[in-house]
């Protein structure tokens, strides 16, 4: 292998060696950096999981006896594969019985308890223009496709994924007992009312300016949009009062629901709403059923096979009892040291982040002292919660019950416990992520960020890496994280969290042009036969910056500081081999830049760069002065 130079190519002169050597797991679509942690925290879960089941291993968290359950029940192959396809019947009975639209008026409530699709998605969320309380929500319906991108004519791969879909969905119909008339029937229908939804639902890049979700209407209005169902019939199976207000985050689609459902084709509902549910459902079915439920999913990651069954198992306990894992995780295995570490860690970046606003070249003094504001009353979660969600203490996982009988009562708890916040004050304690998931957020609507337990790992974070190496890495997400309550979207909260103006006018064009020239630096670029969308992933460009910026300054106050390490760790980070059908599928749709340019990109911007390496205009990894950008 041909020695690359950092001058030319950050990323792969650190990583190119284990990108070379490293394999992808068959049942994944990535390997390296976030891919890696994970795959470890896994392994650790998967063994206490089997232990804990087996009784060798006990624990004080009594929700987790309900995880282990499910667990045990993805495990019971035998008992599943017996059983085929009936314990999906009577859900799907109960959606053929269905007559007309007065009839399906009568019965939403239990469509949704259900977690059946209806011709519109809907929620509680916190309200984006008073964060203390929660608003009722309204979407349109969820598209086969990942966006509506794929639905355009000439868009090949579309074609081929909407095919791979077709056949998934014949293979699962196959195991009804509709005629093969009705089958095909099914099919053309769904095929038909996916079709039309596409033509009114948004896109992933709108989806991506998070405030034009904000959206209210007054509830008579909605219920007008959404005739002929009864929407406020619907409203009072869970509600005594009605809510006055809602908020429409996909307006397009509310507004033009008569579009995609009406009396006239309420059948293509119908079926669409048939054959979607049997392929949720087949998930906790027989290993058959199971297996091609997976097969869309797989094509559009590059996934080879499906885990293993005791993989399964546990990603399945994960997925409903999220919370008390990383409670368990957290408390099993996250030091208080690297606690305590970690927290005077993000203090110190905050009070940075301070100076730098202080310092700052294009705010007035009125919005400066707004900024620090926000940054004094950021909120730190770090590890875990201290506690589990009392709902989780409310769910009962019976022993008899199919596996698929059991999700659906979990999944019901959830829902009715997400219905029933709209008129309590919204619970800040809550976690927006388990103490076992390998990432961090930052929540606008609360202004906190949340760095759960596994994270906290290699290359990220350890005690005995260098202060520089920890700087580079879980120094520049933290920073990263901090930096969204300032990115395109976050920059339009308060410190309380609401929807608020708190720029003066002259301070915000000078944002939102350096807004655009963020977008400018990334739109474009090819990568792997594609393009990359700037305003797409303009957001966590701007945390990125933010990040490398803020962790830069740390290193000007430490005496011998290596910005050698700071930089080689920072590429470290993102080192990430992926299956190409995942690589094309995160291009379109993921807000993030491509890992590789998110190593290579922002180091740029910094005069700490070329002076550590040498880089100068003969190096490919230059950018001119005048085109650097540094934001916060």
């Amino acid at each position: 292998m041909q020695k690359i130079r950092v001058q030319d190519d950050l990323y792969e002169a650190v990583n190119g060696e284990w990108l070379e050597k490293a394999e992808i797991p068959a049942d994944r679509p990535t390997a390296g950096g976030f891919s890696e942690l994970d795959q470890n925290v896994e392994k650790i879960l998967m063994n206490d999981f089997k232990e804990l089941s087996e009784g060798t291993k006990t624990t004080n968290i009594k929700e987790m006896q309900d995880a282990v359950l499910i667990y045990k029940k993805v495990l019971d192959v035998k008992r599943r594969n017996a059983e085929g396809i009936k314990p999906a019947l009577p859900i799907l009975d109960f959606i053929s019985d269905i007559k007309d639209v007065n009839d399906l008026n009568t019965k939403l409530a239990d469509l949704t308890l259900n977690s059946v699709p209806l011709p519109f998605e809907c929620g509680v969320e916190p309200d984006m223009n008073d964060a203390r309380k929660h608003s009722y929500v309204v979407l349109g319906p969820s598209i086969i496709l990942p966006d509506t991108t794929y639905y355009a004519k000439d868009n090949k791969a579309g074609a081929q994924l909407l095919d791979i879909w077709k056949n998934m969905a014949v293979n699962a119909l196959n195991q009804t007992e509709l005629s093969k008339e009705n089958q095909l029937l099914y099919l053309n229908d769904t095929i038909k009312y996916d079709a039309l939804i596409a033509q009114k639902v948004k896109s992933k890049l709108e989806w991506a300016d998070y405030v034009k979700n904000y959206n209210p209407f007054k509830l008579d209005e909605v219920a007008e949009f959404l005739k002929p169902l009864d929407f406020k019939a619907y409203l009072k199976e869970f509600y005594t009062e009605l809510p006055e207000q809602v908020i429409v985050y996909d307006p397009k689609a509310i507004k033009e629901f008569n579009f995609y459902f009406n009396e006239e084709n309420f059948t293509l509902y119908k079926h669409w709403c048939y054959v979607k549910t049997l392929l949720q459902a087949s998930t906790f079915l027989s290993e058959d059923l199971h297996d091609n439920s997976t097969v869309f999913r797989r094509a559009l990651t590059g996934v080879e096979k499906e885990p293993v069954v005791e993989k399964q198992g546990y990603q399945l306990a994960s997925m409903l009892f999220s919370e008390p894992i990383g409670v368990y995780y957290g408390r099993t295995y996250f030091g208080e040291e690297a606690k305590k570490d970690i927290v005077s860690l993000v203090k110190k970046i905050i009070e940075m982040y301070k100076e730098r606003v202080k310092n700052n070249q294009f705010l007035e003094e009125k919005t400066k002292e707004k900024a620090i504001l926000k940054l004094s009353t950021m909120e730190i979660k770090m590890g875990y919660p201290d506690s589990v969600n009392k709902v989780y203490s409310l769910l009962k996982v019976e022993e008899d019950d199919s596996l698929l009988k059991s999700v659906m009562e979990v999944r019901k708890a959830l829902i009715l416990d997400n219905i029933n916040k709209l008129f309590k004050p919204v619970d800040r304690t809550e976690w927006a992520m388990p103490g076992h998931m390998v990432n961090a957020c930052y929540n606008p609507s609360a202004n906190d960020i949340t760095f759960p337990a596994a994270i906290l790992q290699k290359p990220f974070y350890s005690i005995n890496q260098t202060v520089f190496e920890n700087l580079g890495g879980i120094g520049a997400v933290i920073g990263h994280e901090i930096s969204h309550a300032f990115d395109n979207n976050g920059a339009q909260f308060d410190e309380n969290g609401n929807l608020a103006n708190w720029w003066t006018e002259k301070d915000y064009a000078n944002f939102k042009d350096l807004t655009k020239k963020m977008i400018e630096q990334f739109d474009g670029i090819d990568y792997h036969g594609g393009k990359v969308n700037g305003e797409l992933v303009v957001s966590e460009n701007i945390a990125d910056n933010g990040g490398v910026a803020v962790t830069l300054a740390i290193m000007h106050n430490i005496k011998g500081a290596s910005f050698k390490e700071y930089f080689e760790n920072w590429a470290k980070v993102w080192c990430m081999k992926a299956k190409e059908e995942y690589i094309q599928y995160l291009l379109v749709n993921d807000v993030h830049s491509p890992a590789k340019l998110r190593a290579n990109i922002p180091p740029r911007n910094f005069d700490e760069w070329y002076e550590t390496f040498g880089v100068t205009e003969k190096d490919q990894m230059y950018i001119a002065p005048e085109k650097r950008i540094i934001i916060w």
